[in-house]
């Protein structure tokens, strides 16, 4: 069995301020871990490591971790439409003359309004 030895494992010591740096770099101008690990020569898993022991021992500020922003979900101030019955009701509507209209409680007010004139003056 034949080894090619490649490169040489190096073991890198950071202080914890080199490490809360790394960690408070994430975020900065849209960073992402992913983007701060590759500049630092690091891995994503060093970064969460590196967070989880700086919580660990009170240097990394508990609300560091995430940041919730008031969003107003206002809908468009628009003019609401007449509210509808529920239901669709029959109505009959007695006019002079014996006449009488069947329609229903749907109808647009404007509607009914030109269908009485039209049988008033039939």
């Amino acid at each position: 069995m034949r080894c090619e030895v490649l490169g040489f494992e190096r073991r890198r010591r950071w202080s914890d301020d080199e490490k809360l740096s790394i960690v408070s770099s994430v975020g900065v101008d849209g960073a992402t871990v992913t983007q701060v690990a590759e500049r630092c020569d690091v891995s994503r898993q060093q970064i969460y490591r590196w967070r989880h022991e700086l919580k660990a021992k009170g240097l990394w500020p508990l609300e560091a971790g995430a940041a919730f922003l008031s969003v107003d979900f206002r809908a468009p101030e628009v003019a609401s439409p007449e509210p509808k019955p529920a239901l669709d009701v029959p109505l009959e509507l007695c006019l002079q003359g014996g006449r009488s209209l069947r329609f229903d409680s749907s109808i647009d007010g404007a509607a009914l309004t030109r269908l009485i004139r039209a049988v008033e003056a039939a």
